[in-house]
């Protein structure tokens, strides 16, 4: 068996809303990949732990903040896959519910002040310039490798659609989309649409675009960052729970809310034509949730 094998299901969603304005909306299940794994987590691991074994190495060292899922996941898939974990972790040591998970697998965690974090490559090059045994892996696990791996989400997908939705934190699981799109002559059909959570966004496009020769056209949905990264509202927060109540399905604020928010909102709004068949990508962080437990009571308390 395939260790790298995933289950990852479109869902259908059943709404008033869809009904009513004559879509068809699913959630592709990245959820489910892994426990601890998460969503387009292990997607963006794959390509950099097969190339840590092609290259002989051992060590996995990345970069996150304290309630960081990439963190999480890096550190359970090292440990899956017999390789030793660092994480350089932005800002003061906190014992967050995630670093405490992370330690439990064996990651070592080396809390770095904030201006050092921003240059990564000096960080890793002065702790482990010496060490062969490591393989360098950007905050978010940003990068070719990651790209590659999201772009294989498509290959999986059992029926056709006409919008495609996805969150975009570093923009590399969205690049991965219109990547995956390309190769499969989907991006002909589908539009791909872009969810930024993070305020004053635009900058985002560069890094997206910069994976193509050509850059191919999505839509961009800058109007749903909430704030910025990590910003939430009660509007936000009553949303997922009003979502998750209904479907027994988990969102996040930080991403996956913030995108199936967006898709609410643009269909309620008819920017979504009547008949259309719309895949929204759970990209999994389930963990964040943690980070918000009494923003989320507090929202959900004054319903």
């Amino acid at each position: 068996m395939n260790e790298f094998q995933i289950y990852s299901p479109e869902e259908q969603l059943q709404d008033p809303l869809f009904t009513e304005k004559k879509v068809r909306v699913f959630l592709k299940r990245d959820d489910m990949i892994h426990p601890f794994i998460s969503g387009n987590k292990w997607r963006k691991l794959k390509y950099n732990i097969l190339e840590a074994r092609t290259k002989k190495k051992n060590h996995l060292v990345t970069f996150g903040g304290v309630w960081s899922n990439h963190l999480l996941a890096s550190a359970c898939a090292a440990a899956k896959f017999g390789l030793r974990s660092t994480a350089f972790v932005r800002g003061e040591d906190i014992n967050s519910d995630v670093l405490t998970l992370c330690r439990l697998f064996g990651m070592e965690l080396i809390f770095t002040d904030r201006s050092a974090y921003r240059d990564k490559e000096a960080l890793y090059k002065n702790r482990f310039a010496e060490n062969p045994d490591t393989i360098f892996i950007d905050e978010g696990g940003a990068g070719e490798n990651a790209m590659k791996g999201c772009a294989e989400i498509v290959q999986e997908l059992q029926h056709p659609y006409d919008h495609l939705f996805c969150a975009a934190g570093t923009g590399t699981t969205f690049a991965g989309l219109l990547k995956g799109s390309q190769l499969s002559g989907l991006g002909t059909a589908a539009l791909c649409h872009c969810v930024p959570v993070l305020k004053g966004a635009d900058f985002l496009k560069e890094e997206i675009n910069a994976y193509f020769e050509t850059p191919p056209s999505y839509a961009f949905h800058a109007e749903y960052s909430f704030g910025g990264y990590a910003k939430t509202s009660t509007e936000l927060l009553r949303f997922i729970g009003s979502f998750s109540a209904k479907t027994g399905i988990l969102l996040d604020p930080v991403y996956t809310g913030k995108m199936m928010f967006a898709l609410y909102d643009l269909i309620g709004n008819d920017q979504i034509a009547e008949g259309s068949s719309i895949l929204a990508l759970h990209t999994g962080g389930l963990f964040g949730l943690l980070g918000m437990k009494e923003q989320i009571a507090q929202a959900l308390k004054e319903v």
